[in-house]
């Protein structure tokens, strides 16, 4: 399966945005104001991807709560 960056959702794009700045804050990891991530360490946005992820789980339990 190939992967894709495309959102499924569009109109989320600002919430994301917002969380990833908000992560980034937490972990103390600075992310580039001109947008060219190309510097940013590798260990440094893989904190950030799954910190993101790790987020979104845990509102999707929430919202789900324990329906299943």
């Amino acid at each position: 399966m190939a992967r894709s960056n495309q959102l499924v959702v569009p109109e989320c794009r600002a919430a994301l945005e917002q969380l990833k700045f908000e992560i980034a804050r937490e972990l103390g990891i600075q992310i580039p104001q001109d947008g060219y991530y190309g510097n940013m360490l590798t260990r440094e946005a893989g904190q950030i991807g799954g910190n993101i992820t790790k987020r979104l789980v845990q509102i999707a339990e929430q919202q789900l709560g324990g329906r299943f």
